[in-house]
Protein backbone atom coordinates (compact mmCIF):
# COMPACT_ATOMS: atom_id res chain seq x y z
CA UNK A 1 0.00 0.00 0.00
CA UNK A 2 1.07 3.40 -0.95
CA UNK A 3 1.37 6.13 1.45
CA UNK A 4 -1.40 8.28 -0.59
CA UNK A 5 -2.97 5.11 -0.09
CA UNK A 6 -2.66 4.44 3.56
CA UNK A 7 -3.86 7.90 4.44
CA UNK A 8 -7.03 7.91 2.77
CA UNK A 9 -7.69 4.52 3.71
CA UNK A 10 -10.18 3.76 6.66
CA UNK A 11 -8.40 3.63 9.96
CA UNK A 12 -9.52 0.93 12.46
CA UNK A 13 -10.04 2.09 15.87
CA UNK A 14 -8.67 0.23 18.93
CA UNK A 15 -9.88 -2.49 20.35
CA UNK A 16 -11.80 -0.91 23.47
CA UNK A 17 -15.37 -2.16 25.30
CA UNK A 18 -17.68 0.71 23.58
CA UNK A 19 -20.11 2.22 26.13
CA UNK A 20 -23.82 2.49 25.11
CA UNK A 21 -24.87 4.98 22.72
CA UNK A 22 -27.39 6.79 22.85
CA UNK A 23 -29.17 9.09 19.80
CA UNK A 24 -31.85 11.82 21.23
CA UNK A 25 -33.59 14.39 20.40
CA UNK A 26 -33.33 17.87 21.89
CA UNK A 27 -36.45 18.73 23.89
CA UNK A 28 -36.47 22.11 25.28
CA UNK A 29 -32.93 24.55 26.02
CA UNK A 30 -33.06 27.22 28.51
CA UNK A 31 -30.66 30.14 29.11
CA UNK A 32 -29.31 30.13 32.95
CA UNK A 33 -26.52 33.14 32.59
CA UNK A 34 -24.71 34.66 29.35
CA UNK A 35 -22.31 32.10 29.10
CA UNK A 36 -24.65 28.87 30.08
CA UNK A 37 -27.15 26.95 28.14
CA UNK A 38 -28.86 23.96 29.48
CA UNK A 39 -30.18 21.64 26.49
CA UNK A 40 -32.93 19.02 27.70
CA UNK A 41 -32.68 15.89 25.62
CA UNK A 42 -34.99 12.52 25.23
CA UNK A 43 -36.26 10.08 23.60
CA UNK A 44 -37.20 6.49 23.81
CA UNK A 45 -33.59 5.05 23.62
CA UNK A 46 -33.11 7.11 26.87
CA UNK A 47 -35.19 3.87 28.77
CA UNK A 48 -31.30 2.03 28.71
CA UNK A 49 -29.08 4.99 30.55
CA UNK A 50 -28.23 3.95 33.39
CA UNK A 51 -27.07 6.50 35.70
CA UNK A 52 -23.46 6.34 37.52
CA UNK A 53 -23.93 6.72 41.36
CA UNK A 54 -21.33 9.66 40.73
CA UNK A 55 -21.90 13.76 40.99
CA UNK A 56 -19.67 14.40 38.47
CA UNK A 57 -21.13 11.78 35.66
CA UNK A 58 -20.64 13.08 31.92
CA UNK A 59 -20.86 11.35 28.69
CA UNK A 60 -19.33 11.85 25.54
CA UNK A 61 -21.62 13.57 23.11
CA UNK A 62 -20.60 12.93 19.08
CA UNK A 63 -21.03 15.59 16.88
CA UNK A 64 -21.11 14.46 13.21
CA UNK A 65 -19.65 16.70 11.03
CA UNK A 66 -21.45 18.48 8.56
CA UNK A 67 -21.03 17.57 4.66
CA UNK A 68 -20.45 13.93 5.53
CA UNK A 69 -22.60 11.35 5.04
CA UNK A 70 -23.19 8.82 7.52
CA UNK A 71 -25.30 5.54 7.32
CA UNK A 72 -28.40 5.12 9.48
CA UNK A 73 -28.90 4.30 12.39
CA UNK A 74 -25.14 5.93 12.98
CA UNK A 75 -23.07 3.55 15.26
CA UNK A 76 -20.26 6.07 16.31
CA UNK A 77 -17.91 2.57 16.95
CA UNK A 78 -18.69 0.77 14.04
CA UNK A 79 -18.24 3.51 11.80
CA UNK A 80 -14.91 3.52 12.47
CA UNK A 81 -13.95 0.64 10.99
CA UNK A 82 -15.11 1.80 7.49
CA UNK A 83 -14.71 5.59 7.42
CA UNK A 84 -11.64 7.58 7.56
CA UNK A 85 -10.05 9.31 10.49
CA UNK A 86 -11.58 12.40 9.32
CA UNK A 87 -14.87 12.19 8.81
CA UNK A 88 -15.17 10.73 12.08
CA UNK A 89 -18.07 12.77 14.50
CA UNK A 90 -16.16 15.33 16.50
CA UNK A 91 -16.43 13.82 20.31
CA UNK A 92 -16.57 16.22 23.35
CA UNK A 93 -16.70 15.65 27.15
CA UNK A 94 -19.48 16.95 29.22
CA UNK A 95 -21.61 16.49 32.42
CA UNK A 96 -24.78 15.45 33.16
CA UNK A 97 -26.22 18.08 35.35
CA UNK A 98 -29.25 15.53 36.14
CA UNK A 99 -30.83 12.74 34.59
CA UNK A 100 -35.12 11.77 35.76
CA UNK A 101 -35.71 8.83 34.73
CA UNK A 102 -39.43 9.09 35.44
CA UNK A 103 -39.63 11.97 32.49
CA UNK A 104 -36.67 10.50 30.54
CA UNK A 105 -34.92 13.28 30.03
CA UNK A 106 -31.23 14.28 30.78
CA UNK A 107 -29.70 17.97 30.82
CA UNK A 108 -26.31 19.03 30.33
CA UNK A 109 -25.19 22.40 30.89
CA UNK A 110 -22.68 24.24 28.04
CA UNK A 111 -20.65 27.10 28.39
CA UNK A 112 -20.90 29.01 25.53
CA UNK A 113 -18.38 31.83 24.81
CA UNK A 114 -20.10 33.45 21.04
CA UNK A 115 -18.81 31.52 18.41
CA UNK A 116 -15.71 29.96 19.73
CA UNK A 117 -15.84 26.16 19.86
CA UNK A 118 -17.94 23.25 18.11
CA UNK A 119 -20.36 22.44 21.70
CA UNK A 120 -21.02 25.62 22.69
CA UNK A 121 -22.34 27.48 19.49
CA UNK A 122 -24.30 23.78 18.99
CA UNK A 123 -25.90 24.44 21.98
CA UNK A 124 -26.64 28.17 22.09
CA UNK A 125 -28.60 27.80 18.43
CA UNK A 126 -30.09 24.19 19.64
CA UNK A 127 -34.10 23.82 18.62
CA UNK A 128 -36.49 21.23 19.78
CA UNK A 129 -35.99 17.67 17.72
CA UNK A 130 -32.17 18.60 16.36
CA UNK A 131 -30.72 15.25 17.44
CA UNK A 132 -27.73 14.71 20.10
CA UNK A 133 -25.92 11.58 20.47
CA UNK A 134 -23.79 10.58 23.20
CA UNK A 135 -22.07 7.87 24.87
CA UNK A 136 -21.65 7.02 28.83
CA UNK A 137 -21.97 7.35 31.24
CA UNK A 138 -18.80 6.94 32.91
CA UNK A 139 -17.38 9.78 36.73
CA UNK A 140 -16.70 8.49 39.72
CA UNK A 141 -16.52 10.77 42.48
CA UNK A 142 -19.04 11.11 45.12
CA UNK A 143 -19.33 13.52 48.29
CA UNK A 144 -17.20 11.32 51.10
CA UNK A 145 -20.24 11.06 53.90
CA UNK A 146 -17.14 10.44 56.16
CA UNK A 147 -15.53 13.65 55.55
CA UNK A 148 -16.03 16.23 58.31
CA UNK A 149 -15.76 19.04 55.64
CA UNK A 150 -16.27 19.82 52.31
CA UNK A 151 -14.37 21.99 49.85
CA UNK A 152 -14.87 22.73 45.84
CA UNK A 153 -13.07 24.58 43.66
CA UNK A 154 -13.63 25.04 39.85
CA UNK A 155 -14.40 27.27 36.82
CA UNK A 156 -17.41 27.17 34.79
CA UNK A 157 -16.38 23.77 33.07
CA UNK A 158 -16.94 22.40 36.85
CA UNK A 159 -20.07 24.38 37.69
CA UNK A 160 -22.32 21.54 36.50
CA UNK A 161 -20.76 19.11 38.41
CA UNK A 162 -19.99 21.01 41.52
CA UNK A 163 -23.81 21.93 41.66
CA UNK A 164 -24.97 18.37 41.60
CA UNK A 165 -22.35 17.34 44.87
CA UNK A 166 -23.92 20.39 46.70
CA UNK A 167 -27.79 19.40 46.05
CA UNK A 168 -26.17 15.75 46.84
CA UNK A 169 -24.82 17.02 50.40
CA UNK A 170 -26.93 16.22 54.11
CA UNK A 171 -28.69 19.09 55.41
CA UNK A 172 -26.37 19.69 57.82
CA UNK A 173 -22.87 19.26 55.51
CA UNK A 174 -20.34 22.11 56.35
CA UNK A 175 -17.55 23.60 53.77
CA UNK A 176 -15.94 25.88 50.96
CA UNK A 177 -17.19 26.42 47.46
CA UNK A 178 -15.57 28.27 45.35
CA UNK A 179 -16.33 28.69 41.59
CA UNK A 180 -14.86 30.97 38.95
CA UNK A 181 -17.16 32.56 36.39
CA UNK A 182 -16.41 35.87 33.86
CA UNK A 183 -18.57 38.37 35.84
CA UNK A 184 -21.40 38.65 38.40
CA UNK A 185 -24.19 38.21 35.82
CA UNK A 186 -22.81 34.03 35.30
CA UNK A 187 -23.77 33.81 38.33
CA UNK A 188 -26.65 31.17 39.01
CA UNK A 189 -29.03 30.13 42.19
CA UNK A 190 -27.39 26.83 43.71
CA UNK A 191 -29.12 24.48 45.90
CA UNK A 192 -26.63 23.84 49.13
CA UNK A 193 -26.69 23.30 52.43
CA UNK A 194 -26.43 26.32 54.48
CA UNK A 195 -23.35 25.78 56.60
CA UNK A 196 -21.96 25.50 53.01
CA UNK A 197 -20.32 28.67 52.32
CA UNK A 198 -20.37 29.42 48.48
CA UNK A 199 -17.85 31.99 47.13
CA UNK A 200 -18.20 33.69 43.28
CA UNK A 201 -14.87 34.75 42.20
CA UNK A 202 -14.53 36.74 38.72
CA UNK A 203 -12.22 37.19 36.21
CA UNK A 204 -13.75 40.06 34.80
CA UNK A 205 -12.75 39.75 31.08
CA UNK A 206 -9.48 38.16 31.70
CA UNK A 207 -7.96 34.53 30.33
CA UNK A 208 -7.45 32.01 32.46
CA UNK A 209 -3.64 32.00 31.99
CA UNK A 210 -3.87 35.98 33.25
CA UNK A 211 -6.23 35.38 35.96
CA UNK A 212 -5.62 34.24 39.66
CA UNK A 213 -8.81 34.98 40.82
CA UNK A 214 -9.74 31.00 41.91
CA UNK A 215 -6.60 29.88 43.43
CA UNK A 216 -6.57 33.24 45.55
CA UNK A 217 -9.69 32.21 47.05
CA UNK A 218 -8.74 28.82 47.60
CA UNK A 219 -5.32 29.64 49.08
CA UNK A 220 -6.51 32.73 51.06
CA UNK A 221 -9.76 31.43 52.25
CA UNK A 222 -11.24 29.77 54.82
CA UNK A 223 -10.18 26.43 56.16
CA UNK A 224 -12.01 24.63 58.81
CA UNK A 225 -11.36 22.23 60.86
CA UNK A 226 -11.33 18.40 60.27
CA UNK A 227 -10.79 15.81 57.37
CA UNK A 228 -11.59 17.71 54.37
CA UNK A 229 -12.81 15.89 51.12
CA UNK A 230 -11.98 17.70 48.30
CA UNK A 231 -13.56 18.10 44.45
CA UNK A 232 -10.91 20.24 42.44
CA UNK A 233 -11.32 20.77 38.74
CA UNK A 234 -11.19 22.82 35.74
CA UNK A 235 -8.43 24.28 33.68
CA UNK A 236 -5.51 22.14 33.51
CA UNK A 237 -2.93 24.64 34.52
CA UNK A 238 -5.20 26.23 37.66
CA UNK A 239 -5.56 22.78 38.88
CA UNK A 240 -1.68 22.07 38.67
CA UNK A 241 -1.73 25.35 41.10
CA UNK A 242 -4.28 24.29 43.05
CA UNK A 243 -2.73 20.84 43.39
CA UNK A 244 0.22 22.60 44.89
CA UNK A 245 -1.99 24.26 47.43
CA UNK A 246 -4.03 21.39 48.21
CA UNK A 247 -0.83 18.62 49.00
CA UNK A 248 1.90 21.07 49.97
CA UNK A 249 0.53 23.64 51.16
CA UNK A 250 -2.40 22.46 53.08
CA UNK A 251 -0.80 18.59 53.40
CA UNK A 252 -3.99 16.90 52.31
CA UNK A 253 -3.80 12.95 51.27
CA UNK A 254 -4.01 11.76 47.78
CA UNK A 255 -7.59 9.84 49.08
CA UNK A 256 -8.74 12.92 49.84
CA UNK A 257 -8.81 15.25 46.55
CA UNK A 258 -10.51 14.42 43.41
CA UNK A 259 -8.64 16.38 41.36
CA UNK A 260 -8.24 16.65 37.55
CA UNK A 261 -8.46 18.83 34.39
CA UNK A 262 -11.22 19.38 32.18
CA UNK A 263 -9.77 21.56 29.38
CA UNK A 264 -6.62 23.31 28.88
CA UNK A 265 -6.58 27.30 27.73
CA UNK A 266 -5.67 27.46 24.19
CA UNK A 267 -6.12 23.61 23.42
CA UNK A 268 -9.07 22.15 21.85
CA UNK A 269 -10.45 18.81 23.41
CA UNK A 270 -8.56 16.60 20.74
CA UNK A 271 -5.10 18.01 21.51
CA UNK A 272 -6.09 18.44 25.25
CA UNK A 273 -6.92 14.80 25.15
CA UNK A 274 -3.58 13.50 23.40
CA UNK A 275 -1.46 15.53 25.65
CA UNK A 276 -3.02 13.11 29.16
CA UNK A 277 -0.12 11.16 28.31
CA UNK A 278 2.55 14.09 28.20
CA UNK A 279 4.38 15.56 31.06
CA UNK A 280 2.27 19.07 29.90
CA UNK A 281 -0.81 16.86 30.75
CA UNK A 282 0.09 14.85 34.26
CA UNK A 283 -1.62 16.84 37.45
CA UNK A 284 -1.20 14.00 39.29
Amino acid sequence: MTSSESASAAVVAPAVKPRPQFSLRVLRTEQLSPHMVRVVAGGPGLAEFEPKDATDMYVKIHFLQPGVEYAEPVDVFALRETMPREHWPVTRTYTVRSFDAAAQEVAIDFVVHGDAGLAGPWAASAAPGDRIIFTGPGGAYRPNPDADWFLFAGDESALPAIAAALESLPAGARGQAYIEVDTAEDIQPLDKPDAVELTWVFRNGATPDASTALLDAVANGAWQEGRVDAFVHGEREYMKALRDILFKQRGLERGQVSLSGYWAYGRTEDYFQAEKKEPIGKIL
